[in-house]
């Protein structure tokens, strides 16, 4: 198993040339941490000629190494973009795929130049334009609706990542004694969140769009629609880090986009927007889009995957309420 070095680049320019990624006379001038993602070992290399992405998943969270994960994610992930590779409007807001390790679990990217990720949305300084929120609606309007499952696809099904990501959004943040003092991330929160953590009827809503979470559907889900996975390039906004894609309820993609706009200081304002570019508005579920709506904003508040919020106690107190009674709908 070839594991990759940010501080060795000598030793991934010799893994580069064997798998015939980069030329003999290309060697590996500088090499840096693209972005600040959880999951993966992600790194742009220079060679002087051209730069790549080049990620790796290994069997923990990057950014969590006592967290266990599928080593083989970055597999399914290029899976996902051999399957919309056909769909044009779709893979042109995302990077090409280069090459697959499916031994290794690496895989090698288009760069996108110089480009940031969403999360400064989160600091509410700097908003959406309507014409960003209609192309991230439109990219997902593309994708639940041209890339549908016609027949069995056990490629996609992901259910490793369903069931780490499961256990996150829908356990995890609300059990009492997890070990994840609160307070940590703001003084108070702890007190804040332990009606929520003992609250029988809010558990048994989050069982119930966890269930429906894990059932399998025809639709193709990115999984993880969220400022993280937005990047703001010259060419326009691309998306990123298709790791956690699965078939199942357009609902979900949709909710969690919709939580981190909440997030981001925006409101019900833009709903109307989001609800006449997504063509297939009228065929969702509104009670489950409500309840993945407002089971991400709850996790991402009460649980390990936090957002760089900067917000008070008080807003982040109003927003899990706000998260409870949009599941409680």
């Amino acid at each position: 198993m070839f594991l990759i070095d940010p501080g060795n680049p000598n030793e991934l320019t010799k893994y580069l040339r064997r798998k015939e990624w980069i030329t003999d006379d290309e060697t590996i001038v500088t090499l840096d941490k693209a972005g600040d993602g959880n999951m993966n070992c992600v790194l742009r290399a220079d060679t002087g000629k051209r730069k790549i992405i080049i990620k790796q998943s290994r069997g923990y969270v990057e950014k969590y190494p006592q967290v266990a994960a599928p080593a083989n994610r970055v597999v399914i992930e290029g899976s996902f973009y051999r399957k919309i590779s056909p769909q044009i409007k779709i893979s042109q807001m995302m990077p090409e795929l280069l090459g697959i390790d499916e031994e290794n679990n690496i895989m090698l990217l288009e760069d996108l130049g110089d480009a940031k990720d969403y999360t400064f949305l989160y600091d509410r300084k700097e908003g959406l334009s309507d014409t960003e929120i209609i192309k991230l609606v439109s990219y997902l309007d593309e994708l639940h609706n041209q890339v549908k499952k016609l027949k069995e696809d056990t490629t996609l099904s992901n259910r490793e990542m369903k069931l780490l990501n499961h256990e996150h959004i829908f356990n995890y943040p609300f059990q009492a004694n997890n070990g994840f003092n609160l307070d940590t991330v703001e003084d108070g929160l702890q007190a804040i969140s332990m009606p929520y953590k003992t609250d029988s009827l809010l558990k048994k809503k989050l069982e119930g769009l966890g269930a429906l979470y894990l059932s399998e559907g025809a639709y193709l889900l990115h999984g993880d629609f969220y400022p993280g996975s937005w990047l703001k390039a010259k060419a326009g906004i691309k998306i990123i880090d298709a790791e956690f894609c699965f078939y199942g309820l357009r609902e979900f993609d949709l909710g969690v986009m919709i939580a981190h706009l909440y997030f981001s200081g925006l409101d019900e304002t833009v709903l109307p927007l989001i609800k006449k570019n997504y063509t297939a508005f009228n065929e969702l579920d509104i009670e489950v889009l409500d309840g993945f709506t407002g089971a991400e904003i709850m996790r991402r508040l009460l649980g390990l995957a936090q957002l760089p919020l900067k917000l008070t106690l008080a807003e982040r107190g109003q927003l899990v309420e706000k998260g409870y009674q949009l599941v409680m709908k």
